[in-house]
């Protein structure tokens, strides 16, 4: 089957780190904690009360008020970082076929604050309080189909939930379907925006959720032996895909080569990953197979990487499966010890961080990396970025229900 070589003209994202990428970047690099206080509901009775809110953030900067109304909060998010993603790209006015383009996008639950509002209308006042467009809102294809009309986009619109590896799937998905001439453009979105009161308490109830509430800033340390747990964040990141025929013939802008993909499972627990951490390596091994290249030839990986006890050790045994001795000359980081956890939207988020160190030859740190644990004892960028060669890059993603994702990237060469 003839196949074409897929390339990234595009990104936007809005994250607790910035509302622009250049905003985010340069907070990237410069080690900065988008943790905070959580603000979004009263705290007391609950164990965390702290999160990667979005702050001062206000939407119809970009957005017209309907498209702001109408919108669940993961729907805004989508809109907002696609918005960036398409001007970037030169497309925000057109010059792209409909027809042959497609929308992907990943979330992990849709409109929870819309689900939690209406049900208190509903138990409390009666059906008949429940808002008209509760439904459209609620629903996780809501951004893709927001994005699609936006756009007027005719091609395939897609939703992909795949819990926290949803990002990096819809990634995935829009990539195999610019390759195999399904589309030849697409956007690629993960989206999600859930610091609401129902999945603050649900993470609480199964200890996923970091309880260091004194140290907001310090409380997101992954492959640190004190680690707690994760922190919950909201936001979305969006990539613009296109042939690199397309992308030449319009003279854009090329930031990275999208080369592999992998996505597996693990058939093990809805929640916890495999310890041995079998299918995160297989995914990791497909996208390498898929690139063409061999494993000694990654010399970044953007981690999963989510400050729990079982992630990071489980991470760091895959990554030793799949590199072996190579495993201890790369360099591994989690830059959600920044971010937080953006659950369907970290995937997204994390490959532009990827696709931003190529270009920079930069190695994002992993902050609040200050206690070894003998259990994870690779070279994770402690505290501090580093400017360094960088040949390729991969970023993976793990999810609840054993869900797996890697792609992998490269500087765009002729």
């Amino acid at each position: 089957m003839e196949t074409r070589r897929v390339v990234v003209t595009g990104m936007g994202t809005v994250n607790p780190l910035g509302k622009r990428i250049d905003e985010f970047w340069n907070n990237i690099k410069s080690g900065k904690n988008g943790i905070g206080e959580l603000t979004k509901f009263d705290t007391t009775e609950y164990a965390t009360k702290i999160a990667g809110e979005l702050r001062d953030f206000d939407p119809t900067d970009v957005l017209d008020k309907r498209e702001v109304r109408s919108g669940a909060d993961f729907t805004v998010y989508a809109l907002y970082s696609t918005s960036e993603a398409m001007e970037m790209a030169g497309l925000a006015e057109g010059g792209f076929d409909p027809e042959r383009t497609g929308v992907y996008v990943g979330n992990g639950i849709g409109g929870f604050e819309v689900v939690e509002d209406n049900m208190e209308k509903l138990f409390s006042r009666g059906p008949r309080a429940v808002a008209p467009l509760t439904i459209p809102k609620l629903i996780t294809n809501e951004a893709a189909g927001n994005i699609s009309i936006k756009y007027n986009v005719h091609g395939p619109s897609v939703t992909i939930a795949t819990a926290c590896a949803s990002g990096t799937d819809a990634i995935g998905a829009a990539f195999q379907a610019v390759k195999y001439g399904i589309v030849d453009t697409a956007i690629a979105c993960g989206t999600e925006g859930a610091i609401t009161k129902l999945a603050v308490a649900g993470f609480n109830r199964i200890q996923a959720l970091s309880t260091r509430n004194d140290s907001p800033e310090t409380a997101c340390r992954p492959f640190d032996a004190t680690r707690d747990g994760f922190i919950l964040a909201e936001g979305a990141g969006t990539l613009i895909l296109e042939t690199l025929e397309s992308a030449l013939s319009r003279g854009a802008t090329i930031y990275a080569e999208i080369l592999g993909y992998g996505m597996t499972n693990d058939a093990y627990h809805l929640t916890a990953p495999d310890p041995e951490g079998k299918g995160a390596a297989r995914a990791m091994q497909k996208a390498i197979k898929e690139a063409g290249l061999t494993p000694e030839d990654i010399d970044y990986i953007n981690a999963h990487g989510t400050s729990t006890q079982a992630n990071d050790v489980m991470e760091t045994n895959a990554i030793k499966r799949v590199f072996g001795d190579h495993a201890y000359k790369l360099k591994v980081s989690s830059t959600k010890s920044m971010t937080g956890h953006l659950v369907g939207a970290a995937g997204a988020v994390e490959s532009i961080v990827s696709i931003l160190a190529l270009r920079d030859q930069f190695y994002p740190a992993t902050i609040n990396l200050n206690t070894p644990d003998e259990n994870c004892d690779l070279d994770y960028v402690p505290n501090t970025g580093i400017a360094s060669p960088m040949r390729y890059a991969l970023s993976e993603s793990l999810g609840f229900g054993g869900h797996n994702g890697a792609l992998v990237f490269a500087p765009y060469n002729e």
